[in-house]
């Protein structure tokens, strides 16, 4: 977590970036003091303390901040299913497509984990329902792989297009195929028909 050069600690847990420069951030040197703040605050999201995320953004602490791996306060709340806490941070000028250093969203992680209603709360907040991943992967590939189908339905209902093919050209109907998603095969041939 933590990295020594000469007198100074530089934090590898916290990086303040512009989501709009995706080039990485030279260490600064941080505060020890505001180094565990930070920590804390992470560890709001993760356990969604909706109460104390609202009160610390209020005090100055930005909703888009984010950790070593790139994952903002949003995609820990999202990945960990508090919907309340994702709520909280969406309507406190989080952006729902902030990408981590892996290129995966909130929506994207919100599917993998099967949290139906941080997938409608992301989406009624204006997520990307076709941000892909780097690879070409929609949040859509994903529920599908796992076989949720009520997220499938979400997601299709916001306008994911289920014939959408990643960089390797499979579809959703493919991933689901190769992971046995018995349900969310069928419920993607029944969309073709």
């Amino acid at each position: 977590m933590f990295m020594r050069r000469g007198a100074r600690l530089y934090c590898k847990e916290i990086s303040l970036t512009n989501p709009a420069d995706p080039s990485p951030p030279s260490p600064q040197p941080i505060d020890p003091q505001l180094l565990e703040v930070a920590q804390q605050v992470f560890d709001l999201a993760r356990a969604g303390d909706a109460a104390m995320l609202a009160a610390v953004i209020e005090k100055g602490v930005p909703p888009n901040l984010r950790n070593d791996k790139g994952d903002s306060l949003l995609m820990l709340a999202s990945y960990h299913g508090h919907v309340d806490a994702v709520r909280t941070l969406l309507e406190r000028g989080a952006d729902p497509d902030l990408r981590n250093n892996n290129g995966q969203t909130p929506l994207a992680g919100a599917a993998f984990k099967g949290f139906d209603a941080v997938v409608e709360t992301l989406l009624s907040h204006g997520a990307d329902v076709e941000g892909a991943s780097p690879d070409g992967r929609t949040a859509l590939m994903v529920a599908a792989m796992f076989n949720r189908t009520a997220i499938m339905d979400m997601l299709i209902a916001h306008g994911a297009n289920p014939n959408a093919r990643d960089a390797s050209g499979t579809s959703a109907l493919d991933a689901a195929g190769r992971m046995g998603a018995a349900d969310a095969q069928a419920r993607l041939k029944a969309q073709d028909s």
